[in-house]
């Protein structure tokens, strides 16, 4: 089969042909990909950012398909199922596994595309547990970006505690900034959703998908100013952080920033090196008893409520385009370009 395999950092990413993967364990289930979504953190990958020291691996977290092989211990019902499948694979044994929190296992048995071969190719072997059932009102393409645009926005939304008549904003706004868009004005109830971004189609997609007003971001010194002004002065309630440079991040914070009093700090993006960290003194965040908090990834239990969100209609996926995995690399090309509203969806060969 083809696959997008990963060498190591600032080493070009190659369709290469490997072997088919085999049930390996009586739990096992082989699905047969039938789109798969490109991220961000594929290029994070491709120049260093993500260095988890294992290579060679098949690149990406984000695959949907039809099951075509089970082991011993699964159903052999399942056999030409619909499913999406959930990137980690936790100890099981640990405190935060038993809680159903695996995206924070210190142990991970897998993490597709990250450590283990993922779904940016013909098949993915994986635990039954994590092949979750696809209902048949969404294709392949739209449920594909479901795996981790989606499910990050939904773990997001729960870190970042949102209560109905918050006055929140996004800052970033793609994959997951459409996800979160779409959850705090149709499950959440935000009283106000702010967006900023700098790609005019994309600010005009998230007014589409319910964003009450939208900032631009070029100017990043503006934002904080602008958010005061549209929230009369008390700054939003929960920022979700969505870039992770040190230009943005700094807009959030301090005593002018844009994040208003007992306010919430969800750091999602990132990006590499100490220009980037983050950075605030802790006097504005004391007297405004604010919070900062990390959200990474998902929980199975994120995976299947976000399902049920696209296929309520709560939520809609928002692909940019659909290209044959051969051609991955004009897709990665396109994500670090900014030149895509919404999510690149690879398909494989059949076969």
């Amino acid at each position: 089969m083809q696959a997008v395999r990963y060498h190591g950092p600032n080493v070009a990413m190659e369709l290469e042909t490997i072997p088919k993967p085999k049930i390996v364990s009586d739990d096992d289930v082989i699905v047969q990909v039938k789109a798969s979504a490109l991220c961000h953190t594929e290029l994070h990958f491709a120049d260093g950012t993500l260095d988890l020291g294992v290579k060679p691996i098949t690149m990406g977290h984000e695959a949907v398909g039809i099951i075509t092989a089970v082991g011993e211990n699964v159903s052999p019902s399942r056999v030409g199922e619909r499913v999406i499948v959930y990137y980690y694979n936790g100890c099981a044994k640990c405190r935060w596994c038993q809680q159903g929190q695996e995206q924070i296992c210190g142990d991970l048995k897998a993490e597709y595309g990250f450590i283990s071969d993922g779904g940016l190719a013909g098949y993915i072997r994986t635990p039954s547990r994590n092949a979750v059932i696809l209902p048949d009102d969404i294709s392949y393409i739209d449920a594909a970006p479901i795996g981790c645009g989606v499910t990050t926005a939904v773990h997001a939304s729960k870190m970042g505690k949102v209560e109905e008549g918050d006055a929140v904003m996004i800052y970033g706004c793609n994959g997951v900034g459409f996800g979160l868009v779409q959850l705090l004005k149709n499950v959440y109830k935000a009283k106000k959703v702010i967006v900023v971004g700098r790609s005019k189609e994309k600010l005009a997609k998230a007014l589409e998908l319910g964003a009450d007003e939208v900032i631009d971001g070029s100017e990043a010194s503006t934002v904080a100013s602008a958010v005061r002004s549209i929230t009369g002065g008390e700054g939003v309630d929960v920022i979700f952080e969505c870039v992770g440079q040190r230009e943005t991040m700094d807009e959030c914070v301090g005593w002018a920033g844009a994040l208003g009093k007992r306010g919430r700090l969800v750091l999602v993006g990132y990006h590499a090196g100490a220009e980037h960290e983050f950075k605030c003194h802790p006097i504005p965040m004391i007297v405004y008893e604010q919070s900062i908090i990390g959200s990474v990834g998902a929980t199975l239990d994120d995976l299947k409520e976000a399902v049920a969100y696209v296929s309520s209609g709560a939520v809609k996926t928002i692909i940019d385009s659909t290209i044959p995995l051969k051609d991955f690399q004009s897709g990665l090309d396109k994500i670090k370009s900014c030149a895509c509203t919404g999510k690149v969806v690879c398909i494989p060969e059949e076969g």
